[in-house]
């Protein structure tokens, strides 16, 4: 399996994520690939330093540099887990055709049943809009009503952005990012022994 994490300018919350993810799964035994991107920014810069500084205080020494996110970083992975719902946003504007494989981190790893089956209503209903926008035709007050009813319930699936912050800012970043990776984890594994 290969993922792809992305934020803005993959120097802080994508290669956290990356470092951290790639250790817990060595740690696990799990053959997976790991990069990061970011959907605003240069190639071979630097991570910040707190966000080196996180990944060295949990032994992990991976030289990462940014990454602009590209069409062969979307093609080369299996499943591409953004930081926040903006970056998913404009992951998939850039890369409509790869939609069904671009989430975020956190959404991805939800267990809720009730949260699970709103979101799939959800997005028939976002492409029962979209298709009736490409026909010119009007969506249904009903559908309307519900839709934004829906988004109104929706968690917050966002990672808190540590940048330009402080070390503690950093820290508690990082453990967002550890929590949902420790699920991911779990997930990958229990869909590996179906």
């Amino acid at each position: 399996m290969r993922i792809l994490f992305v934020c803005t300018g993959n120097t802080c919350r994508s290669p956290m994520a990356e470092g951290m993810f790639r250790r817990l799964a060595q740690e696990r035994g799990m053959v997976v690939e790991v990069s990061s991107a970011g959907v605003a920014t240069v190639e071979g810069l630097p991570i910040s330093h707190h966000a080196e500084g996180v990944l060295k205080d949990l032994g992990i020494k991976d030289q990462i540099t940014s990454t602009p996110l590209h069409a062969g970083l979307i093609e080369w992975a299996d499943l591409v887990l953004t930081l926040t719902q903006s970056h998913k946003r404009q992951a998939i504007a850039t890369f409509p055709e790869k939609a069904d494989k671009i989430y975020t981190l956190k959404e991805y790893v939800e267990e809720d049943e009730t949260i699970l089956a709103e979101q799939a209503e959800l997005s028939q209903l976002i492409a029962d809009l979209e298709l009736s926008r490409a026909l010119g035709q009007a969506l249904e007050e009903a559908k309307e009503r519900r839709i934004r009813e829906l988004l109104q319930r929706m968690p917050q699936y966002d990672i808190s952005d540590p940048f330009g912050g402080s070390r503690r800012e950093y820290d508690m970043a990082a453990q967002e990012i550890r929590e949902a990776l420790e699920k991911l984890i779990f997930k990958l594994e229990k869909e590996r022994f179906r």
